[in-house]
């Protein structure tokens, strides 16, 4: 699942080009960097309150936390399409790897999506058209929360010619391309090792076609994979083995590289450790582009934020400039939007946006009767400092706060049972219509939303099903003044964590820059290698 983060770069501020990649190898390893190297092996740490978790397995049709677990996903289906992005984060796109090529028709409403010859699964089963359209219906009915809401006709998945996937939609939806790198149904699994094993087996030691098989599988603790044989890309993966452990967040995470215990971490965000790691020159620090800023989500289907009034007292209560200056030295940007820097469609300002009126929000306050709220988030380091700064904040406009930090498998819960007032969540994705996009958050049909507005589902499918680029992004401006006019949502930093690696690993999306699919980037795992 997507809650969390979402990106900026914490050091980077300190090299005065908050779009570089800091802490770079040493000198004596540029040459090494520029030609990679086969063999060996390298172990991935994973924060247990987030990628760290995967307790229902990795079976994308029953993983509920699979938007959390990418790292996973990827390493073992690989994916019909990818996300992939120049060294330095430019040039962001969707680029087919399994599938071969796609085009849509009827202004949106039908694509078609040509699967790769050759492809196989690591069972040597063949991965087809077949599969294919197997797995998309049965992701498709599946628990987790990486799965799209696809407007789709009656028996809109089909094969056409044996080698093409057909998917026709009740409604122009030009965006799907972009949102299945994000989605449980870019994961393609072995329809016969399904069937052979059951899916209680499956989800432990699954099978796809992507660079690594399983060797071994503990959930939520270590993932164990090896170099997959039957891979179809000449020459890939590099690494022999690649080992995912699971760990109790940034500080025994970073600890542990600095001892030489594993190789890198993905999703830093304690900003001390980040600034240790980089003045440290031991290892590499890499920050990614941000594409989703936080969001106070506040449940307006429920007392008290179903009152504008205590909605409008928590934006004007809210000064977000402050806590970036004064928490983080203005590292990172402040949004007013469901887009950042580092994604599609983002614009620094949203006109009449509610700003810092501690005058307004104690009048409000007092209108009221007093306001009791309980913010919860994802527990880790920056979630925590601004909860308390806000905490802070909304007490001098006569709120009360309690603040909760959750579990992601509790959080999901929380969710679930509609119980709930404020989260400081992530908000938005590369593409706002990814699965764990704007939708996600601001949809009716959402259970992780605190809103329910006709007007606004309809600017959302408006801009899904709409092919040309600048007509989308004038939709989302509308989407995003609408949501500051009814004070659904007040908008905060866009950060994101940081990978660090030890001497000697690289890769795409590990050591270079490519957009945060969800909090974390999508790693081409196929492509990272360790020198020897």
């Amino acid at each position: 699942m997507a809650v969390l983060l979402a990106a900026f770069l914490a050091i980077a501020a300190c090299s005065g080009d908050p779009g570089a990649s800091t802490g770079a190898a040493p000198a004596d390893e540029t040459s090494a960097a520029s030609t990679p190297q086969k063999g060996g092996e390298i172990t991935v740490l994973e924060d247990s309150a987030f990628a760290g978790s995967w307790p229902t397995g990795l079976d994308p049709a029953t993983n509920t936390t699979g938007g959390a677990n990418i790292a996973m996903m990827g390493a073992i289906y690989g994916g019909l399409f990818l996300l992939t992005a120049n060294g330095d984060g430019g040039d962001a796109k969707v680029t087919p790897n399994q599938a071969e090529s796609y085009e849509l028709l009827d202004g949106g409403k039908t694509v078609k999506i040509k699967i790769r010859r050759g492809v196989t699964f690591s069972d040597g089963t063949p991965f087809d058209a077949e599969a294919v359209v197997f797995n998309l219906k049965r992701n498709l009915g599946a628990t987790c929360t990486c799965t799209p809401k696809w407007p789709l006709v009656k028996d809109g998945i089909d094969v056409e010619g044996g080698d093409t996937v057909v998917l026709r939609f009740t409604r122009p939806y030009a965006s799907v391309i972009n949102a299945f790198p994000i989605s449980n149904v870019n994961w393609i699994v072995s329809p016969t090792a399904l069937k052979q094993l059951g899916d209680d087996k499956f989800r432990v030691t699954p099978v796809g076609a992507g660079p690594f098989t399983v060797v071994s599988n503990q959930l939520s603790s270590e993932l164990v994979l090896e170099r997959n044989a039957q891979y179809f890309k000449d020459g890939l993966p590099y690494l022999d083995k690649l080992t995912f452990k699971s760990i109790g967040g940034d500080q025994a995470a970073y600890q542990a590289l600095l001892a030489g215990q594993a190789h890198a971490y993905e999703g830093m965000n304690t900003v001390p450790l980040m600034e240790q790691a980089q003045s440290g020159g031991r290892l590499t620090v890499t920050m990614q582009p941000p594409t989703s800023p936080y969001v106070v989500q506040l449940n307006s289907k429920a007392t008290p934020f179903d009152d504008e009034r205590a909605r409008q007292a928590i934006y004007y209560a809210t000064d977000f400039e402050a806590i970036a200056k004064g928490l983080f030295k203005d590292r990172f940007p402040v949004s007013q939007s469901f887009t950042a820097p580092g994604g599609l469609f983002h614009h620094d300002a949203v006109p009449g946006y509610r700003g810092h009126d501690l005058a307004r929000a104690k009048q409000l306050v007092q209108e009221l009767g007093g306001l009791n709220v309980e913010l919860g988030t994802l527990g880790n380091y920056v979630a925590k400092q601004v909860m308390i700064a806000l905490q802070t904040q909304w007490q001098e406009a006569g709120i009360t706060t309690t603040i909760k930090d959750y579990q992601l498998s509790t959080l999901v819960q929380q969710f679930n049972s509609g119980k709930w007032h404020a989260m400081l969540q992530t908000a938005g994705a590369w593409d706002p219509a990814g699965g764990v996009g704007v939708a996600f958050r601001f949809a009716s049909t959402s259970p992780f939303s605190g809103v329910a507005d006709k007007a606004l589902d309809d600017m959302f499918a408006e801009a899904e099903g709409t092919v040309d680029p600048a007509e989308r992004d004038a939709i989302y401006t509308k989407a995003g003044q609408y949501i500051s006019d009814k004070s659904y949502a007040p908008f905060g930093l866009a950060f994101a964590p940081t990978n660090l690696t030890a001497k000697g690993v690289h890769g795409p999306g590990l050591t270079t820059r490519i957009p945060p699919l969800v909090v974390n980037s999508g790693v081409l795992w196929d492509e990272v290698w360790r020198s020897q």
